[in-house]
């Protein structure tokens, strides 16, 4: 097997908060291949819940663009190399353009949305704007991905930390006097839940084999704290109930009054408003950033020079 590098080890240990030792053990049981050694760790009580995000890394940001005459909104990523760029005016103008475009045209994906003729101006595409901001700022940008609701109820966002976390979120039933602040505290919610970001909005929504697997990695959990087997099947159900809460919006205890959850706390203010979907993009997510080694780059300008 190769040797498994310090940066794999770290990345475990970013996503699990296990210690290192462990991380290397778990490592070392499972190949290098880091989503099982994940679920080694679990299963040895030695990590919580696994961050799902994977290595958190190209600049940009995320944006978002409501319409509210229309119950159209739009979520989208665009990404840059630095920091420095994704705060900008040209780049935030940029990625609010692709907004708005994206509600008023509709495109299918990535792909379509980058050949499409730009809603303000038809003689270029969103493709030649984001290959001519390229040119002038002197990054590479691309759009990663993007969320559009069209809704029979009303839609809302919520953009997080000036951009690195960004919601956008869909709601219907009964839209009384209090609905549109409960709706905004809903997506304010599903960006700054933390330890772990809600992933569907009712425990009815979970997928089967999401669920079955939390089940194997509990009872290998109980298995590993030695309980007897005629009780681990009970110990399952209990913490089946911590899984849902942090997994389900609704569960979720609200960030504003940890007391309340998030659907006790809709029927207090807003009783009969509906959630109905959400979207939630952390920037970067998944992307491995560029690490500039300084010392390398000195070597390898040096030896191009002869010196």
């Amino acid at each position: 097997m190769a040797e498994i590098s310090a940066k794999v080890v770290m990345e475990l240990r970013g996503r699990t908060g296990a210690g290192m030792m462990d991380c290397k053990k778990a490592l070392a049981a499972t190949e290098g291949d880091i989503e099982k050694a994940i679920d080694f760790l679990r299963e040895k009580g030695l990590a919580a819940a696994a961050k799902k995000q994977s290595r958190i890394a190209a600049e940009g940001l995320v944006g978002s663009y409501v319409c509210k005459e229309c119950n159209t909104g739009a979520l989208v990523e665009v990404n840059c190399e630095t920091d420095f760029v994704a705060k900008t005016d040209k780049f935030q103008a940029l990625v609010n353009d692709i907004a708005i475009h994206i509600i008023k045209k509709n495109p299918a994906d990535v792909d379509a949305l980058l050949e499409q003729t730009f809603y303000k101006d038809e003689s270029t595409t969103i493709g030649d704007m984001v290959k001519a901001a390229t040119a002038e700022i002197g990054e590479k940008i691309s759009v990663r991905r993007f969320a559009r609701y069209e809704a029979t109820g009303t839609v809302d966002s919520y953009i997080h930390m000036g951009g690195k976390v960004g919601v956008l979120i869909e709601a219907a039933g009964v839209l009384g006097e209090n609905a549109a602040e409960v709706i905004h505290d809903c997506a304010l919610q599903v960006a700054a839940a933390s330890p772990v970001a809600p992933e569907y909005v009712r425990r009815e929504e979970v997928r089967a084999d999401h669920l079955e697997h939390e089940k194997e990695i509990l009872v290998a959990q109980a298995r590993n704290e030695g309980k007897p087997e005629k009780i681990i099947e009970k110990m399952v159900e209990g913490r089946i109930k911590k899984f849902y809460q942090d997994v389900c919006l609704l569960e979720q205890a609200f960030v504003k009054d940890g007391d309340i959850s998030v659907q006790t706390m809709i029927n207090q203010k807003a009783k009969g408003l509906e959630i109905v979907r959400f979207t939630r993009y952390k920037m970067g997510d998944g992307l491995e950033k560029k690490v500039n080694d300084l010392a390398a780059e000195v070597a390898e300008q040096t030896a191009k020079m002869g010196l």
